[in-house]
Parts: C-alpha cells; structure tokens; sequence
C-alpha cells in the first residue's frame, strides 16, 4: 500500500524519495540539533526520554536505532537503559558524522556504533536484537511496509519496537496555530540556519500526511506487530507506539 507521506519528496518528483531524502540531511546535518531544540522549544526532550522509558521494564541488551540520525535518541538510550550494544543506522553519512563525534565526546564508543543502511532493506540478521527504536524518522521511509517488514525481521520473538514520531494536531486551536507555525515559521528559520529552503518546508508537509493514531496502529498489526499501543503528547504533536515482536 502507498501512503500520502511516501509520495513527499523534498526536492520535486524526479529521483526516488530515498536519494531525497539522504542528500537532504547530508545538507541540513551541521544545523540538525540545534534547530530540532529550537523548533520544539525543547518539548521533544521531554518526548524522548518518554520513548525510552517505555523500554524500561524490559531492560534490553542489544538494541538497534533506525534512522538514528546525529544519534541524540540513541546516546540517551544507552545513557538511561545501559545496554550491552546499541547500533545506530540511517542513510544520511553527513547525519551519522555528526553521531560518531558524540559518541567519543560521551565516552560511549565501547557501547554505541553507528552505520550506514537502507532501513528499507537492512544488512542484518533476523531475530538479532531485544529492542528496536525509531525517533523522528520513520515518515521518511520511502515505503512504510517494507520498513516495518524490516524492522519486524530484526527484532528476536518478544523483542520491543519503539516508535516515536511528529504528527499533526487534529483539534481547534491547535490545529490552526499549527498550521501557522510550521507552514510560515518553521520554513522561515529552517530556511535561514540550515540554508536548505526545501527541507523545512517538506518536514511538516510529511508530519500533516504521516498515518497516526488508530490508522497507526492498524498498519503496524498488520506488519505482524502485537499489542500495538499509542499514547498523544502535547495536544497530537508527537506519538508514541509500543509494540511487540
């Protein structure tokens, strides 16, 4: 099945989203974190560590992080659920630079790794880790069953999948107040510190056409994912899923 987000692509239609999507967070990654603080007033501090004290009961060993980004979820997972390993992977090499230089600045690099993948079709084995994770990243998969099958594939029998994502809020006023903010400030200030004009204009267009809720968490069932939870932050700005393998 297509999803509407699949069909956003930062840069026009001609090349597959994936390309994209990967030259894109080549060119935003020197102002990814600042901007991410900036543009939430900090609120998704907040949201992460919720993530990952879901996780908590759990106490997983070896974890993996998709489209981990400059690694701020993944450094506080291991920070917080003290690991084993935890091998963080994404497609953009100029984000995962970013990572790697904080990992040796925390002291972490016995724990945490990072590597290049296509979450569309990872290198690694089945059944290989307790806990997977996904922050922020997962409405940029080019295709969101294919991901999921992935993500599925990895995770060992009983093995937790972490899902927190930006959506769109639903509800008078915030639906309203969000609109404004992210279709004229956040373009506005993504535009002048990244010096992308593109990217902070595509970000929100694909949190608006993200599936959430219970259209969510029918689609993760349907991956083959069981007791499938979601739980709204902040008026419908972030959500939380929880599943198991």
């Amino acid at each position: 099945m297509t999803y509407k987000q699949e069909k956003i692509k930062p840069y026009g239609e001609e090349g597959e989203k994936g390309r994209q999507v990967e030259h894109m967070f080549d060119r935003i990654a020197h102002s990814y974190d600042l901007l991410n603080h900036c543009l939430s007033l900090g609120i998704d501090k907040r949201w992460r560590r919720a993530a990952i004290n879901s996780l908590r009961p759990y106490a997983p060993k070896k974890m993996l992080d998709v489209a981990t980004g400059t690694g701020d979820f993944a450094l506080l997972a291991a920070r917080t659920l003290g690991p084993e390993s935890l091998l963080g992977v994404d497609i953009s090499e100029g984000m995962l630079e970013v990572g790697r230089k904080k990992i040796l600045q925390a002291g972490l690099a016995d724990v945490v790794s990072f590597r290049r993948e296509d979450c569309m079709a990872l290198s690694l084995p089945d059944g290989e880790y307790d806990a997977l994770t996904v922050a922020y990243g997962i409405r940029n998969f080019q295709d969101l069953d294919r991901g999921l099958s992935e993500m599925y594939r990895v995770l060992r029998p009983g093995g937790r999948l972490v899902i927190i994502e930006l959506t769109a809020p639903r509800r008078f006023p915030m639906r309203q107040l969000f609109w404004l903010y992210s279709h004229v400030l956040m373009p506005l200030v993504g535009r002048l510190v990244s010096r992308d004009s593109k990217a902070y204009s595509y970000l929100p267009a694909t949190m608006e056409a993200f599936p959430q809720g219970e259209v969510m968490r029918e689609i993760l069932q349907k991956a083959g994912f069981r007791e499938v939870e979601f739980r709204r932050f902040t008026f419908g700005l972030s959500t939380l899923y929880t599943a198991c393998r």
